[in-house]
């Protein structure tokens, strides 16, 4: 399949491994005094590794890849050797090692939610219009034109109370997931909606963990293939549900 995935310029790299720690799925590795990528299967093609390179040396490229495989993020061992390691081998891999592969946004957490009090009120809903979906919203949707642009990862309704009242009202809403979604048509469908709508502001809302940055790349980018110029507000909310 063609998927965007992490390239490794090897003239540049000068083996610093300062991208290593940045990469939350395990994907790249120091060999012969390079950076590489430990597998395609390892790579989500997020980008969280990108502008943690001193040397410029890592950029994202559309290219034929085997397709991302968490199963495989989790124990990278069977990325290069999948005959050599099987289950019941992994079986035996440490809890540390499992948790020190996995994305942070699939980490459990269990914390306790806010408490309601007696003024505690049930807040109106700001949505104006519908579908919000990226994958179905009309590229010339009439509710583009003119309008204050509010683009949020999914879990953002979830995690933060005051999503309607704080972020979401007087905007029009897409939403997206760069984790989970199918993200190939995204770029050309955003660069689309700049491009064929005066869109006023820009706001994007994402979680602070490293996957959604991808959908704040992917903004970005569609703002530039449309010719369009803006400044974009960054909202971020943290796991508790707090906004930074």
């Amino acid at each position: 399949m063609k998927r965007q995935i992490v390239q490794i310029d090897q003239e540049k790299c000068n083996g610093c491994g300062q991208c290593i720690p940045n990469c939350v799925e395990g994907a790249l590795k120091i060999a012969n005094g390079k950076a590489r990528l430990v597998s395609d299967k390892c790579c989500n093609g997020l980008g969280a590794c990108l502008g943690h390179c001193p040397q410029d040396a890592i950029r994202i490229i559309e290219r034929e890849a085997d397709g991302y495989d968490e199963n495989v993020t989790a124990n990278p061992a069977r990325a290069i050797h999948p005959t050599t390691f099987n289950d019941e081998m992994l079986r035996g891999t440490s809890e540390l090692s499992r948790q020190s592969y996995a994305c942070p946004g699939s980490q459990i957490r269990q914390q306790k939610p806010a408490q309601q009090t007696a003024n505690s009120v049930t807040v109106n809903s700001q949505l104006s219009h519908w579908p919000i979906q990226l994958h179905l919203v009309p590229v010339n949707a009439p509710f583009f034109n003119g309008a204050d642009l509010l683009i949020t990862a999914s879990c953002v309704p979830f995690s933060y109370g005051g999503f309607h009242n704080t972020l979401l009202a007087g905007r029009s809403l897409i939403v997206a997931c760069p984790k989970l979604d199918r993200t190939e048509p995204y770029l050309e469908k955003l660069t689309e909606i700049f491009r064929q709508n005066s869109i006023k502001s820009v706001t994007v809302a994402i979680m602070e963990v490293p996957c959604c940055q991808g959908l704040l790349r992917l903004v970005r980018q569609a703002l530039k293939d449309s010719g369009k110029w803006m400044s974009i507000t960054v909202e971020t909310i943290t796991v508790k549900g707090e906004k930074l």
